[in-house]
């Protein structure tokens, strides 16, 4: 059972001892799988490759990646709070950018990377009296235009990549028609999330793009002068594991992925393990802003009006 899962099923209610343990058991297996990963990775690439690499990067494009993943939280929270007014959910965007960040750093402290979803879903369901489960669709769906954009993004770049294995027609159709299904089981079944639909999936392009700026501030951090596209084309595939809830905030999977994709590339696989860990290591350095609504929860509401019948 997920952390969202058990704050939608459970609430508040304590564990029983088979909870407790599974939590023990589960936090072991993602240090375990997390651990293996990177032995992986560095095995293939020596990590003196990858130290060297961080440690003698430009520092002014180093700062300009730090500060491009934050932007591309700002859109992540701004795409959030699109899906909670679809469910007339209006909540103070000061309130939802730090709730935003706390939910980041949970994740980053808290083995599994989904556990910043479930204090929020906690969180929203005590303070607005909503019922779990539809914070919880919300969110899901926050997370469902993220992969969609992913896999917009990934048909773009395909184009700038000649001698790409796939014909483009292929990906393409796939994305087409996946994107007419999506939506049309969305509108059916959940016509509720839809309201700021595709203002929502536009956010999420931000998103993704924004991210793939800090893939290019760190590759021109290293003075490469190459193309960038098929960097760019392995890192949206190894994003996908920032959704594989047994990974520590995707560190790991994500080098992994990443390492595996450039392979069918033929790029530099320092430069792409480079890229990865430098990834994590900002994504950890912006998330950790967040600690300081752990440390003073009562922050959070500093300075908003009262709460609002929704």
């Amino acid at each position: 059972m997920t952390d969202i899962e058990e704050v939608v099923d459970e609430g508040t209610e304590h564990k029983t001892w088979k909870g407790k343990l599974w939590s023990v058991i589960k936090i072991v297996l993602i240090i375990a799988i997390t651990g293996g990963l990177l032995y992986w990775v560095f095995s293939k690439v020596p990590f003196q490759k990858i130290k060297y690499r961080l440690t003698h990067a430009d520092r002014a494009w180093l700062i300009a990646a730090i500060g491009s993943y934050g932007v591309s939280v700002l859109f992540s929270s701004w795409r959030l709070l699109s899906f909670f007014k679809s469910i007339h959910l209006r909540l103070d965007w000061r309130f939802n950018l730090r709730l935003y960040f706390l939910g980041l750093c949970y994740n980053v402290l808290l083995p599994g990377g989904i556990g910043g979803d479930g204090y929020k879903i906690y969180l929203l369901h005590k303070r607005y009296k909503l019922p779990t489960k539809k914070v919880f669709w919300a969110i899901l769906f926050d997370r469902l235009s993220g992969l969609w954009a992913i896999g917009a993004i990934v048909v773009a770049l395909i184009v700038l990549i000649p001698n790409f294995p796939i014909h483009l027609g292929i990906p393409l159709s796939i994305f087409l028609v996946g994107s007419a299904i999506y939506y049309i089981v969305a509108v059916k079944f959940f016509k509720e999330y839809t309201h700021n639909f595709f203002s929502a999936h536009g956010k999420a392009i931000g998103v993704q793009t924004m991210q793939l700026v800090t893939i290019i501030c760190l590759l021109l951090a290293q003075d490469y002068t190459g193309k960038f596209a098929p960097y760019l084309l392995s890192f949206l595939f190894s994003s996908l594991a920032a959704i594989i809830p047994f990974s520590l905030g995707g560190g790991g999977v994500r080098d992994a992925l990443f390492l595996t994709v450039s392979k069918q590339f033929n790029l530099a696989q320092d430069m792409a393990v480079y890229l990865s860990f430098g990834f994590y290591l900002i994504s950890i350095i912006v998330a950790l802003a967040g600690i300081y609504f752990v440390l003073k929860p009562a922050s959070l509401e500093k300075g908003l009006p009262p709460v609002e019948e929704n």
